[in-house]
């Protein structure tokens, strides 16, 4: 039998993406990322449910262009890659702190964990306002 799941997600997100920069979980209720980390799980979760995709368990890229408008970067690329692979992997296993608040979304992962990350790409782009895509691909074992 031929496996049809996607292997390539890509969709687009309204606004600035979630940035890591402390040692406070960007999913702890409360935090001053939410309304982002909310916004990214919920854009993940259409793409989602639009294709079928389920969380890929391999070796995997992930790419992300953020657009904003020229003079006005947020972050370094290092602090907005960090924020999105953290929303964008299995949230279960932060067990320290409670999820409840983030209801269904908690349940949004397009892959189980950052250590299957073997490809990692960041572009800027010059726009009016700010807005970002989100690429997450199954790439071949040894890569």
């Amino acid at each position: 039998m031929q496996d049809t799941r996607a292997l390539a997600l890509t969709f687009e997100v309204s606004g600035l993406p979630p940035v890591k920069t402390e040692a406070l979980s960007i999913f702890a209720a409360g935090h001053r990322q939410a309304t982002r980390v909310r916004t990214l799980l919920q854009a993940a979760l259409i793409a989602a449910q639009r294709t079928g995709w389920t969380p890929l368990g391999g070796p995997i890229a992930v790419e992300m262009v953020l657009r904003c408008p020229p003079g006005h970067r947020t972050g370094d690329a290092s602090t907005l890659l960090g924020g999105v692979c953290a929303v964008l992997q299995d949230k279960k296993r932060v067990s320290s702190i409670g999820l409840t608040h983030l209801g269904v979304l908690v349940d949004v992962a397009l892959y189980q964990d950052d250590r299957q990350i073997r490809r990692l790409s960041y572009q800027e782009e010059p726009a009016e306002d700010f807005s970002y895509r989100v690429r997450v691909a199954a790439v071949p074992d040894g890569v």
